[in-house]
């Protein structure tokens, strides 16, 4: 079997992807037609609200929620011009947008010097909605292609930071400088390290063509409007990962297909041979096995291969990750049984954040290590694996309790939260009121009404459960409130199955 490989599974209202290496998953991709990602969309949009007091500001784009702009990413073309001057007076390059974020922060003009309420303005979203927050936008436009990402408000050349070969980014940095116009800015992308020049000229005129349609949109679009629309997931995402490593791209959909494979043909030499149509009955993700994997991504509790485990909590603000032992005790001393525990998890861990897609603030509370020579093997083990991960990633040492506190970069919602949703009986809380709780509460009703109306007659739905809880378990202190107030207490069923997911757990 390839060693990567990209499985797609497509029809007219979902596509879902995944990244398997070694033919184990790696990363798993999935839009539905209705909730279609705005990551790279450009919007000419409408400010409504300018915050001083946060520096941010909230731009309506059309969607469902107003977008977040916050003041580092508000292009100041005036500070952008004394940079560049200054820079070009110094015989250096321009400056691209993230020196220009550092470099700026102390001459940036206040945001509510640069934005007013009414204003337009052109953005592009840098992350999709996340729970009730609605996306966020940058004002630092850029269009990526294949091999190339253009830049229109600077003119700056940047190269891929994977790109470490100091000859390879100096002769790239020639080639670009001979092919690119004067006002664009160019990043060099990874996947151009070993390309013919010819295909970076290709790469760059389609996307300066592009860039002139969005440009040309924006003189008569009328707010709030989108300027323009990233590929879909299959064409992005095959765009994004392919590389030579990638052996086989299999597409069960005939038309998602066709079209990868004109995209294919027209902007990644020889990939279009790489791809293949599957056309058998069963489920493609059935084949591979990923249905399973999806499966266990959405459960709480993952299993470690000596006996150990991993207990998973995200929550809007961070996730959490708790090692256990579990069934495992170990040959040797207990360092070694705890060190070996801790090194499956990291690896385990570093597989779950990218199959998951989960990103913020990450704290991974391994098993305690005495030992200051362990935690650093097992520190070192966790940066090894992240080298595989794209996303950008920050972590710090592992603390003398046994803490790591690491980020990782977002810009889409989690697996758990594209394909589930708050329960409706617990309110998203993951835990439910107990029988004797929800008992006590009905007793604490049955005396509020009968206080309030007077009623010695009463007629109670709820669920047998709970009737029961009060019938056995609590015989005494029901009997003594139907004593007390002369009570006739007529119960009636509700379905345990079906309606305590929907309804009360008993009406008086």
């Amino acid at each position: 079997m390839a060693d990567r490989q990209l499985i797609i599974n497509s029809n007219t209202s979902e596509t879902r992807i995944a990244l398997l290496e070694k033919d184990r998953v790696a990363e798993i991709f999935i839009e539905r037609q209705r909730e279609r990602g705005v990551v790279g969309n450009i919007y000419m949009g409408v400010v409504v609200r300018v915050l001083p007091g946060m520096q941010a500001a909230f731009i309506d784009i059309g969607t469902e929620r107003t977008a977040f702009l916050y003041g580092g990413d508000v292009l100041d073309p005036e500070l952008v011009r004394e940079q560049r001057l200054d820079m070009g007076a110094q015989g250096l390059e321009d400056l691209n947008p993230e020196e220009l974020r550092e470099r700026s922060t102390k001459q940036r003009k206040p945001i509510e010097k640069l934005l007013r309420e009414g204003q337009h303005i052109v953005v592009q979203v840098a992350k999709e909605p996340l729970g009730s927050k609605g996306a966020r936008v940058t004002m630092f436009l850029s269009l990526p292609g294949r091999f190339l990402v253009i830049m229109p408000d600077f003119t700056h050349i940047g190269i891929s930071r994977r790109i470490e070969d100091a000859a390879q980014r100096q002769q790239l940095t020639d080639l670009v400088k001979e092919i690119k116009p004067d006002d664009i800015g160019v990043i060099v992308r990874t996947a151009a390290a070993k390309i013919d020049a010819v295909h970076l000229q290709k790469d760059l005129k389609f996307l300066l063509k592009t860039w002139r349609n969005v440009d040309a949109k924006r003189r008569r679009a009328e707010p709030p409007a989108l300027l323009y629309q990233d590929l879909d997931l299959a064409l992005k995402t095959t765009r994004d990962l392919y590389s030579e490593e990638i052996e086989r791209i299999v597409v069960d959909d005939l038309n998602t297909y066709e079209e990868l494979k004109k995209f294919l043909t027209a902007t990644i030499p020889g990939a279009a041979k790489r791809l293949v149509r599957y056309d058998e009955p069963v489920p493609i993700f059935d084949v591979y096995g990923i249905e399973m994997d999806i499966g266990r991504a959405l459960s709480s509790r993952i299993e470690l291969p000596s006996g150990g485990y991993l207990v998973i909590d995200q929550t809007e603000a961070l996730t959490s990750f708790d090692v256990n032992t579990g069934k495992y005790v170990g040959k040797g001393n207990a360092h070694e049984t705890i060190l070996k525990t801790n090194l499956e998890a990291v690896k385990k861990i570093v597989s779950q954040l990218r199959i998951r897609n989960i990103g913020g603030i990450i704290v991974i509370d391994l098993i305690d290590m005495e030992r200051p020579e362990d935690r650093e093997i097992v520190y070192n083990a966790l940066q090894e694996e992240l080298k595989a991960d794209k996303a950008r990633t920050n972590v710090l040492r592992i603390s003398e309790l046994g803490l790591v506190q690491m980020t990782r970069k977002r810009t889409a919602e989690s697996l758990e939260r594209r394909l589930m949703e708050p329960c409706a009986h617990c309110e998203g809380r993951g835990r439910v009121r107990s029988t004797a709780t929800e008992a006590y509460d009905l007793l604490r009703e049955i005396r509020r009404h009968t206080v309030q109306t007077g009623q010695t007659s009463i007629t109670v739905k709820v669920r047998d459960d709970i009737r029961r809880w009060l019938e056995v378990e609590e015989r005494t202190l029901f009997n003594d409130l139907i004593q007390e107030f002369g009570l006739k207490i007529e119960f009636r069923q509700t379905q345990l199955s079906n309606e305590m997911l929907t309804e009360a757990p008993y009406e008086v």
